[in-house]
C-alpha cells in the first residue's frame, strides 16, 4: 500500500453537493483540505442525475430565500456559463433553480480549485481505520493501487454514509424502521414541442399515465413529472420507480449491501426509462416527434443509511418548523416520501416557515472527529424526506466544513468549536440562518 497522499487537516469523502460545499468551506477557512470521490467528476447527484436545485426557497404564496453563501457562489458560477432558470416545482415544493449539469461539473471544479481544495477523483473508500472513537485514516483504492490518507477531521458526505459504515459507527438503514424511499433513473427528451406540451396539466398527464398502464404500458409510477431545461425544446423527467431493498426470508438487503441488486436496479431503471419515453411519444401532446437523449449517469438514490448524530431531526420538528439554538441552516421543503407503489406522500410545513437544521445533527454520535453532511445526516425517515434537497445539502456541507476547519486549526475537538462562531462565519459568507 502506498501511504503518502499529502498532508491534510480535513478530508472530505464524497464530492456531491454536500461534499463540495464542505471542502470549499473548510479550505476557505484555512484548512488544508482533500476531497475524494469515486466518480470522474464532482457534483454527485447534482451533476450525474438531476438538473435542478431545490430548497433555496420556501414553497407557498410568497417564496422566501432561505439558502445562501456557497450555494449562491455555485449559481453565480453557472450563470457565467449559460442559462439558469428559476421555475415552480410541479408539486408545490418551492421554486427550483434549473441548470445545465455539464456546466455544473465545471462550476464545482472551478470553485474547488479557487478555494485551494485538493480534488482526487476515481478513488473509492476501501477501509476506515478507527482507534478510540477517532477516525485515523481512510484507505482508498484506485487504478494506481491503494493509498492511505490521514487528517485531523473527516467529513462523511458520501450519501450512503460509507465512512460511518466502514468505521463501524452507528446508523439506521433505510427500511429498518420506516419504509425505504424508492430509486429513480432520470432521462431527457429532445425535439419536444413545448407549447403543445403546455396544453395539458399535471393531473391530465397523470391520467394519461394511468390510461396507458391499463393499455399495457409498464409504468410503475403513475404521477411522474417532466420539466423544461436550459436547452431549447428539451425536457427532463422524474418518472421511473424502483425499490431500494430486496426482501428475503431472513429480512432484507438494501441497495448498498447487495451488489447484484444495485446492478439489476441500474439496468432495470434504463429499461423503465425507455418505456416511459415510449409512453410520452405515444400519449402526451408535444412529444410526438421527440427522442430520448440522455439517461442519468447512475441511479438517483434518495436514502440508504442515516447516521445517528448528537441530535436526530424528527418529523415533528419539520412539521412544526422548530428552531434550534445551534441551527446552521434552514429547510422549508415539504416531507416528500417516495414510497413503494405508484404514489408519493406530501406533508407541508406551515405557510412561509422553515425548520432549522442543528449542527448537532451533523456530528456523529459515537465518533470524536467525524462529521456528516448531505442525505446521510442524522434524521428520522420523515424528516430526511424533507431536508434531503440539494440546497440543504450545500448548506449543511458549508457548516460542517467550517466546524472541521476551526477544529483542526485551533487543535480542539469538533464539539468544542463555538456554535456562535460557526454561525457568525456562515452569516459572513451570506448563509441564511433564520426565516426572513
Amino acid at each position: 500500500m502506498r501511504e503518502d497522499l499529502g498532508d491534510f487537516q480535513v478530508v472530505v469523502a464524497g464530492a456531491g453537493s454536500a461534499g463540495c460545499s464542505a471542502a470549499i468551506a473548510a479550505a476557505r477557512h484555512g484548512a488544508r483540505t482533500l476531497l475524494i470521490d469515486r466518480l470522474p467528476f464532482a457534483g454527485g447527484t447534482s451533476t450525474g442525475v438531476l438538473d435542478t436545485f431545490y430548497g433555496f426557497y420556501t414553497p407557498g404564496k410568497e417564496a422566501k430565500k432561505i439558502v445562501g453563501g456557497i450555494p449562491d457562489d455555485v449559481v453565480s458560477e453557472l450563470q457565467k456559463m449559460g442559462k439558469v432558470i428559476e421555475r415552480p416545482n410541479t408539486y408545490g415544493a418551492g421554486t427550483g433553480i434549473t441548470y445545465n449539469p455539464e456546466h455544473l461539473k465545471v462550476a464545482w471544479e472551478r470553485l474547488l480549485k479557487r478555494s485551494g481544495v485538493t480534488l482526487l477523483l476515481h478513488s473509492l473508500i476501501h477501509e476506515v481505520h478507527v482507534k478510540e472513537d477517532q477516525v485515523k485514516a481512510l484507505v482508498l483504492a484506485n487504478r494506481s493501487g491503494t493509498y492511505q490518507v490521514s487528517a485531523d477531521v473527516f467529513i462523511d458526505c458520501t450519501g450512503d454514509a460509507d465512512v460511518t459504515h466502514l468505521g463501524a459507527f452507528a446508523y439506521e438503514r433505510a427500511g429498518d424502521i420506516s419504509p425505504a424511499q424508492t430509486l429513480t433513473t432520470t432521462f431527457r427528451m429532445v425535439n419536444v414541442d413545448l407549447n403543445a406540451r403546455k396544453s395539458i396539466s399535471k393531473d391530465q398527464l397523470h391520467s394519461l399515465m394511468r390510461e396507458a398502464a391499463e393499455e399495457g404500458f409498464e409504468l410503475p409510477r403513475k404521477e411522474g413529472s417532466d420539466h423544461i431545461t436550459t436547452v431549447e425544446n428539451t425536457t427532463a423527467t422524474v418518472m421511473t420507480r424502483l425499490d431500494s431493498i430486496r426482501v428475503h426470508q431472513n429480512g432484507f438487503d438494501s441497495i448498498v449491501e447487495d451488489p447484484y441488486l444495485l446492478t439489476e436496479s441500474e439496468t432495470l431503471g434504463r429499461e423503465q426509462a425507455l418505456e416511459y419515453a415510449r409512453f410520452l411519444r405515444a400519449k402526451v401532446p408535444g412529444y410526438e416527434n421527440a427522442d430520448l437523449y440522455g439517461l442519468s449517469t447512475f441511479l438517483g438514490i434518495r436514502e440508504t443509511r442515516r447516521v445517528y448524530g448528537d441530535y436526530r431531526v424528527t418529523r415533528d420538528d419539520v412539521l412544526s418548523a422548530r428552531q434550534f439554538d445551534d441551527q446552521i441552516a434552514l429547510c422549508g421543503a415539504p416531507i416528500e416520501d417516495h414510497h413503494s407503489g405508484d404514489g408519493t406522500e406530501w406533508r407541508y410545513l406551515p405557510e412561509g416557515s422553515a425548520v432549522g437544521i442543528p449542527i448537532s445533527s451533523l456530528r456523529v454520535k459515537d465518533a470524536e472527529n467525524l462529521l456528516i453532511s448531505g442525505r446521510c445526516f442524522s434524521a428520522s425517515h420523515d424528516a430526511h424526506a424533507s431536508i434531503r434537497s440539494m440546497g440543504q445539502c450545500m448548506a449543511m456541507g458549508s457548516a460542517a466544513g467550517i466546524n472541521a476547519a476551526l477544529s483542526s486549526i485551533s487543535h480542539i475537538p469538533i464539539r468544542e468549536v463555538s456554535t456562535s462562531v460557526i454561525q457568525s462565519k456562515l452569516r459572513e459568507s451570506g448563509a441564511v440562518l433564520s426565516t426572513p
